[in-house]
């Protein structure tokens, strides 16, 4: 049996979503049902991979409030549908940032993610230290990621990892250190979108609008 852990880089993959549906004639792709997407890929692991666990990473984006309201609760409706399919949620944070222009010296203020790269590394050396699958298959096209993989390779050489990159959103770097790698095809994103409507202990979700 090759137990296999997915891991998820939620905004890897929301940028990536957010092209498909401009080649999609804008049908939606965000209602994202990220388990039945993993278990699409699933044989892509090994002929006999079994999905032991999902774990999807993102940040709530409550400084965009002010601009877009509601933007935090369509998120976390997305959330609370992925929890229901048992995906594992891990929420990091943004955190504000000033940037100065050299020429002019106006200053305006950014958000970054923080942490997440940290804790999906975090998750799979944790997913390998506690025998809690043989395979990791990381959904992202991140190349910061890197290092992290290197580290758990030597760490754990009788472990498998490898790489499923969101569509447009492959790794060169990330293809040439594991043979287990392949790209989602943004047909299968509009393949496993939620129903519109999505009942959760008595409690009814709707798919947000131009999702």
């Amino acid at each position: 049996m090759n137990r296999t852990v997915f891991i998820i880089d939620g905004f890897n993959l929301y940028h990536s979503l957010r092209e498909a549906a401009k080649l999609s004639g804008d049908r939606g792709t965000k209602w994202l049902n990220v388990r039945t997407l993993c278990e699409s890929y699933l044989q892509l692991a090994g002929g006999n991979a079994t999905l032991k666990n999902v774990y999807y990473f993102s940040a709530l984006a409550r400084h965009l409030e002010a601009t877009d309201p509601g933007v935090t609760r369509r998120h976390r409706s997305l959330l609370d549908c992925l929890r229901s399919t048992g995906v594992r949620i891990e929420l990091s944070r943004f955190k504000p940032k000033t940037i100065r222009c050299e020429h002019c010296g106006h200053t305006i203020t950014r958000h970054e993610e923080k942490e997440t790269d940290v804790a999906i590394a975090a998750r799979l050396l944790e997913s390998f230290h506690l025998d809690e699958c043989d395979t990791v298959i990381i959904v992202s096209g991140d190349s910061d990621l890197a290092p992290a993989v290197r580290t758990a390779q030597k760490l754990y050489p009788e472990k498998t990892i490898g790489f499923a990159f969101p569509y447009r959103r492959k790794s060169n770097e990330l293809v040439q250190l594991t043979p287990l790698s392949f790209k989602i095809n943004r047909k299968q994103y509009l393949k496993h979108q939620f129903p519109p409507t999505v009942e959760i202990s008595g409690r009814t979700i709707h798919k947000p609008l131009d999702w």
